[in-house]
């Protein structure tokens, strides 16, 4: 607790300091287009300020400088200049938050040092995503999110009480552009490297007095990236159709049904690996595998890569997600709302994890997630209160069935005497989460500018797991049968029958192979309280205490051993902020501050520990770290200067440490006491700023001129010191200049995004005896344009 105090303290002492200097300290709002009452976009004048904005954060329209806690909040024309077009961009605008490509196209998103690091479909984040407040339970559902939007909104620190369970960094929660009253319709497309195509367009109006309905679409289609270094041949390709509809009826006053359908189909191609280097796990390595040994290193640049040559690397996913939000007003006070939604995906699809153009290890994902979700409330105001109270009920599957194919002798395993190949293995798991929530929210205006923020949510969740490994062929299979027999035989136990193909290979406690099959219930009570005041016009200070928690979840791993795929336990944080919002000169000058400190447990983490039974010592599993904190400062300043020109800053300074004991094995293999280390894919420090300016050059014509930065400090891959794990620091610079008519009905404009072509990488790994990077894109350069009836 005194650590506790410590860092809240500093982090309180930091915040006041910036506030008297009036410097950019914390919480990012960026500047975004403002939005009238009914959700449609307005055209913003140069001058017009963050705090303009209208989200919904609190699940109620209110403007982004009211709502006492740290929001980045971007229109969807700012999404389209700066070339945000999916979730893992968002970390180029916004400090804090962070993507990690996992090697097997699952994302991984973190916010603050909060998040999960985990290769499963099914994975639980710690980041939760929604359309319209309907939720994505899982990470690789988001891919389509981010088409014709009206703004995103990412939420900092943990949302348990009104977003639900999954939330302890936080929320993102896109805003879709909603249908008009008037007929309208608008393009935009880019030509950019590779040959790349990105083209999107909508059509939207009336159907009648009461209905209206928007219908977008968007194709993306582009040439290979990522280049061989050892042959002719090219990966990375583009092919991604997405699609959206939506129905707005009001059959009646105080009547409103709002229906959305959108999807995806993706075949484009996964990512491959670059090696960083050879690291046997036995000292045989080198003469079992003489190979690897003598493959060449790449050359340092974003596109260099290997994979196995004539394999078909092109994914065939395919994702829909139905809605629909209703609302009676009761009351001209008081509204009742229901939100229904339904999504399902669809994943196939073949990674090369190893970064070798010779097979070591090649994994085949098949899989199909879904959820449905239902939520009721009823939320309006009476006197000084504001209130919220509701239920939820989501039931959410996951299937994963995952092949690695490992053929050669790196895979080559010696047990007590018995040598043998386990050539062919599917990871394979099945979960159904029960998710039952009843929640309240209350904020109550007791004057002298004060407003108290109170909410609680009681969650209590059923997870049926059936998880295992199984064989892939008949000699994988014959190889664990004698192995398993042998260790009977030392026990006095007789023979299992071989284990043919397909059939479960994780060995029990009691030296059988077969699934693990059972059940794991949870419950917990997230809650928030806090306060907020205004001393004078335009400034707004805030205090909040927070607790979220992440749900457990049994994961999907090629295991020996039962004891491997056992379900990790909920994750809990306790998170402090102080913060401000503060408009120091009126359509000129805008700053915010936030200082944060968590007390993290229970933080869920890829690990290795001794399996039991203890016949293969060192196995993959999922763990939790008893006690670990992070704290941090954040900011975000706002300058217009003279019209046309505006600037914006931010910045996050995260501190990340494992407080507990935490005795384990590093990727690497090596065993150690992790106590007193930071948290791997966590920066101390992310930056980003944007520079914009227009001008008329002539009654019909406007130019642009705009630029935006975005650096992260170095970082680790996992736990222990290694230079192999390594993630060097980074800053990323884009470009675009243009012209457009002064009325905004169109534009052209030429892009450049990484334009210093810096080499950069997210994630590190290591895959049997191979550490391999994922790199990020190389310079890329166009043109794009827009057109609006």
């Amino acid at each position: 607790m005194v650590q506790s105090k410590a860092g809240l303290y500093a982090a309180s002492a930091a915040l006041a300091l910036v506030s008297a200097a009036a410097a950019p300290v914390a919480a990012q709002d960026a500047m975004a287009t403002p939005t009238a009452a009914d959700g449609s976009a307005q055209a913003a004048p140069s001058e017009m300020l963050a705090g303009d904005i209208i989200v919904t954060a609190q699940k109620r329209s209110e403007s982004l400088k009211d709502v006492p806690m740290s929001i980045t909040a971007l229109s969807g024309e700012q999404l389209q200049q700066r070339g945000i077009t999916d979730v893992a961009a968002l970390a180029k605008v916004t400090p804090g938050f962070t993507y990690v490509e996992t090697g097997q196209s699952v994302p991984v998103y973190s916010l603050r040092g909060v998040g999960f690091f985990d290769t499963s479909l099914g994975a639980r984040p710690t980041v939760a995503v929604y359309l319209d407040q309907m939720p994505l339970t899982f990470s690789i559902m988001s891919a389509g999110a981010a088409m014709d939007l009206e703004r995103v909104e990412v939420l900092k620190g943990p949302q348990g009480t009104l977003f639900g369970g999954n939330a302890t960094g936080g929320a993102i929660n896109y805003i879709a552009a909603k249908p008009k009253s008037a007929f309208g319709a608008g393009v935009t497309g880019s030509y950019s490297r590779f040959n790349t195509v990105d083209a999107q367009g909508y059509v939207t109006g009336p159907i009648s007095d009461t209905l209206k309905i928007r219908l977008a679409g968007r194709i993306v289609r582009g040439d290979a990236w990522q280049k061989s270094y050892t042959r002719d041949d090219e990966l990375g390709k583009q092919n991604l159709l997405q699609g959206r509809f939506l129905a707005d009826w009001a059959p009646a006053d105080g009547v409103r049904f709002e229906f959305n359908a959108n999807g995806y189909i993706d075949r484009s191609d996964t990512q491959a690996g670059q090696l960083v280097a050879i690291v046997y796990s036995r000292p045989t390595g080198a003469s079992s595998y003489p190979l690897l040994g003598s493959y060449p290193l790449p050359p340092k640049t974003n596109r260099a890569a290997d994979w196995d040559p004539g394999k078909d690397f092109s994914r065939d996913n395919s994702f829909y997600q139905l809605g629909l939000r209703s609302e009676i007003d009761l009351t001209d006070a008081v509204t009742l709302t229901s939100l229904t939604s339904f999504a399902r995906a669809k994943i196939d699809q073949v990674t090369d994890v190893d970064a070798l153009a010779i097979t070591n290890d090649t994994n085949s994902t098949r899989g199909l997630v879904k959820s449905l979700n239902q939520e009721l409330r009823v939320g309006g105001r009476s006197g000084i209160a504001q209130w919220i109270v509701g239920a939820n009920y989501a039931r959410e599957k996951s299937f994963e069935d995952g092949l690695s194919e490992y053929l050669y002798a790196t895979s080559t395993t010696s047990f007590a005497g018995f040598a043998g190949k386990w050539d062919r293995a599917f990871a394979t798991g099945r979960q159904t989460f029960d998710n039952k929530a009843v929640f309240g929210n209350l904020d109550l205006d007791v004057g002298s500018r004060i407003v108290l923020h109170g909410g609680v949510r009681y969650t209590r969740t059923k997870l049926d797991y059936n998880s295992c490994s199984r064989a892939g062929d008949a000699s994988t299979g014959l190889v664990v049968t004698n192995f398993v027999n042998s260790l009977r035989r030392n026990v006095g136990l007789g023979p299992i029958p071989i284990i043919e193909t397909g059939q479960c290979l994780s060995i029990g406690l009691d030296l059988t192979s077969g699934a693990l099959i059972d059940q794991f219930n949870e419950n917990n009570v997230s809650w928030r309280a806090g306060a907020d005041w205004k001393p004078v016009q335009g400034v707004l200070l805030y205090a909040n205490v927070s607790k979220g928690f992440k749900s457990g979840n049994s994961p999907v791993l090629n295991a020996l051993t039962q004891a491997q795929l056992r379900p990790i336990a909920q994750e809990s944080v306790l998170a402090y902020e102080v913060g401000l919002k503060a408009t120091i000169i009126r359509r000129v000058l805008d700053v915010s501050g936030a200082g944060f400190y968590y007390d993290y447990r229970d933080k869920q983490v890829k690990g290795r520990s001794i399996a039991n039974p203890n016949v293969l010592g060192v196995s993959e599993l999922v763990v939790n770290i008893p006690k670990s904190r992070i704290w941090g400062i954040e900011g975000q300043v706002n300058l217009f200067p003279v019209k046309g020109l505006s600037v914006s800053a931010g910045g996050t300074y995260i501190s990340s440490r494992v407080q507990s004991s935490f005795p384990n094995f590093s990727i690497l293999g090596a065993p150690a006491n992790f106590k007193g280390e930071a948290f791997p894919y966590t920066p101390k420090f992310q930056g980003v700023g944007d520079v914009a300016y227009e001008r008329p050059l002539s009654d019909h014509l406007t130019g642009t001129w705009g630029a935006s930065y975005s650096y992260r400090t170095k970082t680790v891959a996992g736990f222990g010191i290694s230079d192999v794990l390594s993630i060097k620091a980074y800053g990323l610079l884009d470009l675009r200049a243009g012209v457009k008519s002064p009325d905004n009905r169109w534009r052209v404009e030429l892009f450049g995004r990484n334009v210093t072509n810096s080499y950069y990488w997210t994630n590190v790994g290591r895959v049997f005896d191979v550490a391999r990077r994922l790199t990020g894109r190389p310079a890329t350069y166009g043109i794009s344009f827009g057109y609006t009836l």
